[in-house]
This record gives C-alpha cells, sequence and structure tokens, in this order.
C-alpha cells in the first residue's frame, strides 16, 4: 500500500461510494520526497469518463506545500475538462493548508488579455497621440517661461553651450548645406533650360532659380538638413542623458534642464539657421549661375544683372524671416525626444528616429502655412 515516503493515488475498481461516483484514494506522504514517483504518472492516468470523482484523502499521512500544489492542480485540471471533483476525508490541517495554495494559485493565475478590436486599437492610438501633444505643449511653456526668465536676467545666459552649438550646428553645416543648395541650383537650372529655350527665354532662367531658392527650397532645404544633422543628435545627446541619470543629477543640484541643455540649443540654432538659409541661397544661385552658363549660354555677369533686376528684397526677407521658425521647430522636437527617452538604448533610438521625422514633418506643414499666408498678405 503506502508508505511514509511515497505518494499514491489509485482509482477504486471494486467499489463506489454511489452507482454515480468513482472513488479515488490517496494514500502516503505528499511531501517534496513523496509526490516525486506520483508526479510523472498523472498525465498518463486513465480517468473514468462518467461519473462524480470522490477524492478520499483520509489515508494521508503527510502534506506540505508540494503535495497541496499537486492535489489542487489535479483537481483543477480535471474540473476544467467538465468533470464534478469532490474530496472528503482530509484532515483538519491539510485541509487548511490546500485552501491557503488554492487561493495563492486564483492569486496568481495569469488571463490572456482579450485581443482588441480596430475601434480600441484606433482610440488607444488616438488617445497617445493626443497625449504626446498635451506634453509637447506643455514642454514648449516651460522652455517659454525659462527664456523669459534667462531674458529677465542676462547674467544667467551661459554664452560658453551656445558658442558650442553654434559651430556644431551652424559652421560645421556649411559643406553638407553648400554642397545640396548647390547642386539644387544646378538641376533646377538644367530642368528649366529645354522648356526656356523653346521660346527663346533664356535670360528668364536668372528668375527662375532666384525665386524658387530664396523663397522656398533654400530655407525649406537648410531646415531639413540642420533637423536630420542637429535635432537627431540633441535627441540622442539629452535621451543618453537621461538613460545614465544625469538629468536627474542636474535637477537634484538645483539646475533647471531646460535652461542648460533646451535654451542654448535653441538660441544657437535660430542664429545660425538664418545664416545658414543665407549661404544656401548663394551656393544655389551659383550653382543655377553656372549651369545657365554652359546650357544657355548666359554669361554671368547677365545671370547677375538679372538677378538684381527681378528678386527684391521682400523675396529674400521671405526665405529668411521662416528660418528663425524653423529653428524652433526644429530644437523643440528634439530635445522634447530626447526627454521622452525612458531608460534603454533602443528607447534613445527610437527616440531620435521620431525627432527627425516629426522635425522635417513638421517644417514643411509650417512652410506650407507661410505659403498660404504670404499668399493672403500679398507678399
Amino acid at each position: 500500500m503506502s508508505t511514509e515516503k511515497t505518494a499514491q493515488m489509485v482509482i477504486a475498481t471494486d467499489t463506489a461510494v454511489s452507482p454515480v461516483s468513482v472513488e479515488v484514494r490517496c494514500s502516503g506522504a505528499w511531501t517534496v520526497r513523496g509526490v516525486g514517483q506520483l508526479e510523472p504518472g498523472m498525465e498518463s492516468m486513465q480517468w473514468p469518463a462518467e461519473g462524480e470523482l470522490v477524492f478520499n484523502a483520509a489515508a494521508i499521512s503527510a502534506l506540505d506545500t508540494a503535495g497541496a500544489w499537486l492535489l489542487h492542480r489535479t483537481l483543477r485540471a480535471l474540473e476544467q475538462r467538465g468533470k464534478t471533483v469532490r474530496i472528503v476525508g482530509l484532515q483538519p490541517e491539510f485541509s487548511a493548508l490546500l485552501k491557503l495554495v488554492a487561493a495563492r494559485a486564483k492569486a496568481t493565475e495569469y488571463v490572456a488579455p482579450a485581443s482588441p478590436g480596430g475601434l480600441a486599437k484606433l482610440g488607444r492610438l488616438a488617445w497617445s497621440r493626443l497625449r504626446d501633444f498635451i506634453n509637447m505643449l506643455a514642454f514648449v511653456g516651460e522652455t517659454a517661461i525659462a527664456l523669459m526668465r534667462l531674458l529677465a536676467h542676462p547674467r544667467r545666459i551661459r554664452w560658453r553651450p551656445i558658442l558650442h552649438n553654434l559651430q556644431t550646428a551652424g559652421f560645421e553645416a556649411l559643406p553638407i548645406t553648400g554642397l545640396l543648395s548647390f547642386l539644387m541650383g544646378v538641376v533646377i537650372a538644367y530642368q528649366g533650360a529645354d522648356q526656356l529655350q523653346r521660346f527663346g527665354a533664356n535670360i528668364y532662367v536668372a528668375d527662375m532659380v532666384g525665386f524658387t531658392m530664396l523663397r522656398e527650397l533654400s530655407p525649406m532645404l537648410t531646415a531639413i538638413i540642420v533637423a536630420g544633422r542637429s535635432g537627431s543628435a540633441y535627441a540622442a545627446q539629452i535621451g543618453t542623458m537621461k538613460v545614465t541619470e544625469e538629468i536627474d543629477a542636474l535637477r537634484t543640484i538645483g539646475i533647471a534642464p531646460n535652461e542648460l541643455l533646451v535654451l542654448p540649443k535653441m538660441l544657437a540654432l535660430m542664429i545660425a539657421l538664418p545664416l545658414l538659409t543665407v549661404y544656401a541661397d548663394v551656393t544655389g544661385i551659383l550653382g543655377g549661375m553656372i549651369m545657365a552658363s554652359s546650357k544657355l549660354d548666359v554669361s554671368y555677369d547677365v545671370f547677375i544683372d538679372r538677378i538684381g533686376d527681378a528678386i527684391n528684397l521682400s523675396s529674400f526677407l521671405t526665405g529668411v524671416v521662416k528660418a528663425p521658425v524653423f529653428a524652433v521647430i526644429i530644437a523643440m522636437v528634439g530635445c522634447f525626444q530626447g526627454f521622452q527617452v525612458s531608460g534603454s538604448a533602443d528607447s534613445v533610438g527610437r527616440q531620435t528616429t521620431l525627432s527627425v521625422v516629426h522635425s522635417i514633418f513638421l517644417v514643411i506643414v509650417t512652410d506650407a502655412v507661410f505659403s498660404l499666408v504670404f499668399n493672403w498678405l500679398k507678399i
């Protein structure tokens, strides 16, 4: 039969508790050692197809947590199969332990969440975007307050970080900005050359290159380059500082992160981007002038004279005025995404990518708004 070290479970075949009940006799020591030999055979045990299962536990001599868990798991598995299960004869102290294990198992039971439907996913996405927008507005407000506080006390302006960011975001961006704007001027002049030649209007290539570069392409192209180059760097730098808890250290010693990390970047970019835009204007017109000379036989002197007649000061200022607004957008989005990093290197990469995507998107949308406003003002 049973020993003190071996647990047994036997389905009675000769007697039944009632005509519709089948007795399962449990005996022996249901402990860590005792259930070791019983547990492997539990899966292959043949349970009756019909009738109530009555577990007679009167012969159980010892019961610990391991035995109680095995007994509870067996009863629960049978109930899930649709069988009626009842346990009798268990000693009071063993019954209390079995109830405790059952309560703990029910509290820790994992229930797989239901897959959300399409409407639920749309709602979660909308709420997530709304929350991000509200957080962005709060961040812009905090930065504006920090800027006002800084302007009220000019001695607190940190010139060294501003000059450093002016060098990295402005001076070091000159080669790539000049090259791309030069090539853009070449492309515009080349694409317009064939059309202008048909009507003998070669000289108007200067108008086309000048208006296109000064009013639209130079400020927007420069902003996109700076967004991919400097905006991503801002997000990565602040995100890394947040992962390494340097942001928390700044707050601990009483330094506002916005004042130290955001404002110098924004102010430097507001200075650098208009200058880069003017530089892109010059290189773009230079590229168009070279292509006009080689493709349309428009000399440099004639091209420059035509540019002076065709382009007025308002066309030049139209492009330059956009640059500071683009600079604020790029700095705000880049720094905001950096502060959204949440404790891992993967998050740094994800927020850096979002900073570039959102910056370029907002720059293009803002440029479209500028176009509508200028058209309304007849500028």
